[in-house]
């Protein structure tokens, strides 16, 4: 298949702009007057090209996504794009490539940072090894110890970026994979509790000076009744945490969900479907009166051939 003249079409993308502001804590009087867009996917799931049939017909695509990135980019001062988690399995890529493509194209594409899905081992601790080598980017995950296998070092549980003035801590959390995925595969991979993992990234997000912290959680955006840690389980439970972008469960949400836990901590939380089919944004304005988050409704990647 002609990837490389696929990758290189003329492809569009069209964006729905309806938002909504909130205030939700303070920052430093430097920042006032400045801007992050937080740009971002989940669950892509090795849809490298748009889908040609069935419901989502049309949408989805990496090239498509290059193009509304590049786009805002242009238009926007300081911007990330991140993602959480489920970058492989899907399709014949990951089959033939091992996740290779997609780690090289989200390379191109100026990914900041992924966390580790459940998906992501379904090569075996050796197959995400050798697929992390493409990517320029970091894997971070705090919950998951690697110590017992060769990912020992090679995954951090968080990072600090700098846009501008604006200092963004953001680490990973992941889902229990016992059970979930065949033990041979994460190779004594120790899960460690998300919620408490969560609070002590906090601390040490707010001891380094950050201005804003932000979760990618594979943990998934809500089970009802159960007690399984969830993204809102996190919200409710963990202040502190600006902005949460979910995974896992393939929730298309309608616009971010700004929830308000019993300490008065707001958090945003996001999840933009699967396969590559949204683009997610998140502009957060710094001003007077604290961090004001524009939520925006997700971006639907329609190419037009």
């Amino acid at each position: 298949m002609k990837r490389r003249q696929f990758l290189l079409r003329s492809l569009s993308a069209t964006a729905s702009m309806a938002f909504s502001p909130f205030i939700f804590s303070s920052c430093r009087p430097s920042l006032h007057g400045k801007k992050l867009t937080i740009l971002h996917t989940n669950d892509m799931h090795s849809y490298i090209e748009p889908f040609e049939e069935g419901r989502y017909q049309g949408l989805g695509g990496m090239a498509a996504r290059a193009s509304i990135v590049n786009k805002i980019r242009f238009q926007e001062a300081n911007v990330m794009l991140l993602d959480s988690g489920d970058v492989f399995q899907g399709t014949p890529y990951f089959n033939l490539f091992g996740g290779e493509l997609e780690l090289k194209l989200m390379s191109e594409m100026g990914y900041d940072a992924t966390t580790v899905g459940n998906h992501e081992f379904d090569n075996g601790i050796g197959g995400l090894e050798h697929a992390m080598q493409f990517a320029n980017f970091p894997h971070l995950i705090a919950n998951y110890d690697f110590s017992r296998n060769t990912l020992s070092g090679k995954v951090k549980p968080f990072k600090i970026f700098e846009r501008g003035e604006i200092k963004i801590g953001v680490f990973g959390l992941g889902i229990e994979l016992e059970g979930l995925v065949n033990s041979r595969m994460y190779d004594g991979t120790l899960y460690i509790d998300p919620i408490a993992t969560a609070k002590e990234m906090v601390q040490e997000l707010q001891k380094q000076g950050c201005d804003l912290i932000v979760c990618l959680s594979h943990l998934g955006y809500d089970y009802g009744d159960s007690r399984k840690p969830s993204d809102l389980i996190l919200a409710k439970e963990v202040s502190e945490i600006d902005v949460i972008l979910g995974g896992h469960t393939h929730t298309f949400m309608e616009e971010p969900l700004l929830l308000t836990n019993s300490e008065g901590f707001t958090t945003t939380i996001n999840q933009v479907g699967w396969a590559g089919i949204n683009l997610g944004r998140i502009d957060v304005m710094f001003t007077e009166k604290g961090k004001k988050v524009v939520a925006f409704n997700p971006m639907p990647l329609l190419n037009k051939v």
